[in-house]
């Protein structure tokens, strides 16, 4: 079976076909229960966990909504206006949105992280002397403009 074979004609399926078909691992798919984000499934007499077609749907949709760097919190949220069908789209724009300023503040400081470092390795003469820049920058010894190591 691959990741989109599960269909609404299919009868419940393990945690394992569930897994193969949403993309998120078995250990996820109970964490996710256990917090509520993805209902209680249905058990066998053997108690083994059963997925219908909509778990893996729910399950899908929460694995893309981390591939998008949504949160937990966010992502319960989100499933809630899915589930409702006279949601206001404007409120899942706002999420999104907050979201995209998030991830916007975040790509700021990588780039700022990602300049201090290049600084400090164009600073680095990168041989056999003891001298290092780098280890000074990160100590807080030096910005790494100049080579004064101790």
């Amino acid at each position: 079976m691959t990741r989109r074979d599960l269909n609404v004609n299919q009868g419940p399926v393990n945690i394992g076909e569930a897994a193969r078909a949403s993309g998120v691992s078995a250990k996820m798919i109970r964490y996710y229960e256990s917090i509520g984000l993805l209902p209680p499934s249905p058990r066998t007499e053997g108690n083994y966990r059963m997925y219908d077609a909509r778990a893996v749907h729910v399950l899908r949709f929460i694995h893309r909504s981390r591939s998008l760097g949504f949160a937990l919190e966010e992502i319960r949220t989100l499933l809630s206006l899915w589930n409702d069908r006279e949601r206001a789209s404007a409120d899942v724009k706002a999420i999104t949105l907050r979201h995209v300023a998030d991830l916007d503040a975040r790509i700021g400081e990588l780039q700022s992280m990602r300049d201090t470092l290049m600084t400090l390795a164009n600073a680095c003469h990168g041989d056999d002397r003891p001298d290092c820049p780098i280890l000074a920058g990160v100590a807080g010894e030096s910005d790494g403009k100049d080579a004064c190591c101790h």
